[in-house]
This record gives C-alpha cells, sequence and structure tokens, in this order.
C-alpha cells in the first residue's frame, strides 16, 4: 500500500500562512491526481484543492484560490498547499490524498488512497 504522509500543520494566527506536504511512498507517484481535504469538527470532509499528475491542472474547491495554491514536485513525490491570510474558519485537519491517472478528481469519490492527516489551528 503506497503511503501518504502530511507534514507542515500546526498552531498560527489568523492573517499567518503555512505550507503543507505530502510524501508518497509510492513509485509511480507522478502518474496520479492528487487532493488536499479538509474537516472541521462536525462537518464533512471537504476539498481544498486537486492538482493533475502533470501539475498544470490545479482546482479548486470552495476555498478561496487567491488564499490557497496547490503544487507539486514529481521528482519528489510531493505536492504543497501553500496557505496564506488564515482565518480560525480554515481550522481542520488537512488531509492528502490519491486518486486516478486521468484529468484531476473534483470530488472525494475520485480519491482512493489517504494519509492520516495533519492539524490545522487557526487562533483569532
Amino acid at each position: 500500500q503506497v503511503r501518504l504522509v502530511e507534514s507542515g500543520g500546526g498552531l498560527v494566527q489568523a492573517g499567518g500562512s503555512l505550507r503543507l506536504t505530502c510524501t508518497s511512498s509510492g513509485p509511480t507517484f507522478s502518474q496520479y491526481y492528487m487532493g488536499w481535504f479538509r474537516q472541521a469538527p462536525g462537518k464533512e470532509r471537504e476539498l481544498v484543492a486537486a492538482i493533475s499528475a502533470t501539475g498544470l491542472t490545479p482546482f479548486y474547491g470552495n476555498t478561496p484560490k487567491e488564499r490557497f495554491t496547490i503544487s507539486r514536485d514529481n521528482s519528489k513525490n510531493s505536492i504543497y498547499l501553500q496557505m496564506n491570510s488564515l482565518k480560525p474558519e480554515d481550522t481542520a485537519v488537512y488531509y492528502c490524498a490519491s486518486g486516478g491517472t486521468w484529468g484531476v478528481g473534483t470530488r472525494r469519490g475520485e480519491f482512493d488512497n489517504w494519509g492520516q492527516g495533519t492539524q490545522v489551528t487557526v487562533s483569532s
């Protein structure tokens, strides 16, 4: 089983920034689209952003793309989520996930391998 390991979460004040990293143990990482999801207490897991296998096609969920940027480095088997101007409502566990090989997934059901998550807490 390919492992996805997230890092970079933590506690930050409102207005601050964090950069999340997800690294895959799989040898075929560059063939799959990837995504970042988040789940706040009492809420459903939602898509933050996803990116195609080549990195050329990003997709953003309901989070404002002017604050969040997804990217990937296939040479490092990693994807990233740069989060700026963080708000308390961004507080959640952030999960990395991998999906298929065509296009880019836009729904939770299109991703089938998940990391353990990293906590992001934004204080007001």
